[in-house]
């Protein structure tokens, strides 16, 4: 009897479907915790290191603007032509471009040549992902995974990389503290130390990468069949009449081809998600951790064990996510638990002590990632399999391209002592999104169920027809 609850718990946590999983499922995990902990080391010291190198405010808003920017145009090309040239390749191409980056940041000052590394060799100005990699993931998992699997296998991914975050945000704060305070190093000295890291966690990506089997590559399409020449009408039956279709050249035979049924689907996601990320980018998670410091003076261990503290319990709520998800499903899942993570976003600049705006931080927390796992489930249901990595990849594209402007936006604000104002419209908008994706995708069913109902409903016309008439048949 205890063996059964405790295989039923274990279901229920979406362990079992992890375990049941395979190699490349968990080798693709494994990299996000690994990608999320060199982006969450670095997003800790991102801004403090430019304003150490002598660079204003505004211009570091704008630094991170450009950045989103540049990683929009990447990102575009790289997901658009992933299925045809080789998921594995560019999952490998972005990892070696981590590494790069981190090795400019660790020897150059210079901010345009630290701007050319952020935008080719993917650096996170906010913690959360930028680059290929998400997109080219969650397409690939969603292959590898059965559909009734897939909520738990995007939970623990999402749980998997947050904690990667985690992990990384508290290990940079403290060897930080240990450089500054033990060994007397300088600042920028004990900062550039840490890209070194960066670049090291790039190579072990990269090793992780190319241990990927060819089972993560797209599934081709299958061929249409061929018309068997005995049955084929004499005279053509017409089709000499058809107008040739007309041969794509190379660049055109890759991109991948959208169903007219899935462009309205995704239009309507693109301008919710976009509403969402620039909400998400006026509180990215690099000014978060400045405003904690400049306005309470946290020291960077601190601060790291205070984001550790923070991603872990928002780690942790993802495995709540996947069980609410089985029971209310996706969308209402998506809403009820993001919108009390908008309203404490909103409220954390208004305490002036520490343990107040501490406690929304961490009650934000609570709830803030709870959406993530039935946010991938339901673009991968909504979609045909041969589209997903190219919506999945657009769609990080129009998120990428609407959070670029909102850190040249908090800049100026942060210039001017006025941050909080970027913290409340970011909360206000976050819940105009959650009330906005309840309105429009409540009712809306996966394809795969759409695709069954249809079958029914044709096999129960053909039936019909077969009792009207049945001496015609």
């Amino acid at each position: 009897m205890a063996t059964k609850y405790a295989v039923k718990v274990l279901e229920e946590l979406g362990l079992v479907s992890l375990w049941s999983s395979t190699i490349d499922t968990k080798l693709l995990c494994i990299q996000r915790f690994v990608r999320l902990f060199a982006y969450g080391g670095s997003t800790l010291i991102l801004v403090s290191y430019l304003e150490v190198l002598g660079i204003p405010k505004w211009k570091i808003g704008l630094f991170m603007t450009l950045t989103l920017v540049g990683d929009t145009l990447i990102s575009f090309v790289l997901t658009l032509f992933a299925d045809a040239l080789g998921r594995k390749a560019i999952l490998a191409l972005g990892a070696a471009l981590m590494t790069l980056a981190g090795i400019i940041f660790a020897l150059f000052g210079n901010y345009w040549v630290l701007l050319a590394a952020a935008i080719i060799g993917v650096i996170s100005p906010s913690g959360n992902e930028i680059g290929p990699f998400r997109a080219i993931e969650e397409s690939t998992l969603a292959q590898l995974t059965p559909s009734a699997n897939r909520g738990d296998i995007y939970a623990w991914y999402s749980l998997i990389g947050t904690a990667g975050a985690a992990c990384g945000m508290m290990t940079t704060g403290w060897l930080l503290y240990y450089m500054q305070e033990t060994l007397g190093w300088t600042v920028i000295v004990s900062y550039r130390s840490a890209f070194w890291g960066y670049a090291c966690v790039g190579l072990i990506k990269l090793c992780l990468a190319l241990a990927l089997s060819r089972a993560c590559e797209a599934e081709k399409k299958k061929p249409s069949p061929i018309a068997d020449p005995e049955t084929a009408p004499l005279l053509g039956d017409g089709a000499e009449d058809e107008e040739p279709k007309k041969q794509k050249n190379w660049l055109t035979s890759k991109l991948p081809e959208i169903s007219p049924s899935s462009r309205i689907i995704v239009i309507n996601l693109c301008i919710l998600f976009a509403l969402d990320a620039f909400a998400s980018s006026l509180a990215p998670l690099s000014w978060v951790t400045w405003f904690f410091r400049s306005k309470f003076g946290l020291t960077d261990g601190r601060l790291g064990s205070l984001f550790f503290t923070t991603a872990i319990i928002a780690a942790a709520s993802m495995i709540l996510a996947s069980s609410i998800a089985k029971r209310f499903g996706n969308v209402k899942t998506m809403v009820f638990t993001h919108l009390p993570s908008a309203i404490f976003l909103a409220l954390i600049p208004i305490p002036n002590s520490l343990p107040f705006a501490m406690m929304f931080l961490i009650l934000r927390s609570c709830t803030q990632s709870m959406d993530v796992a039935p946010r991938s489930a339901f673009l991968a249901a909504v979609v045909l399999p041969h589209e997903r990595t190219a919506v999945m990849g657009l769609i990080n594209v129009v998120k990428t391209s609407a959070s670029s402007l909102g850190p040249l936006i908090t800049g100026i604000l942060a210039d001017h002592n006025v941050v909080w104002i970027a913290f409340v419209a970011a909360g206000t908008l976050k819940a105009t999104y959650d009330l906005g994706m309840l309105a429009v995708f409540a009712g809306h069913k996966p394809q795969e169920e759409r695709a069954e109902e249809e079958r029914l409903a044709e096999e129960e016309r053909l039936r019909e027809t077969l009792t009207e008439d049945p001496e015609e048949h």
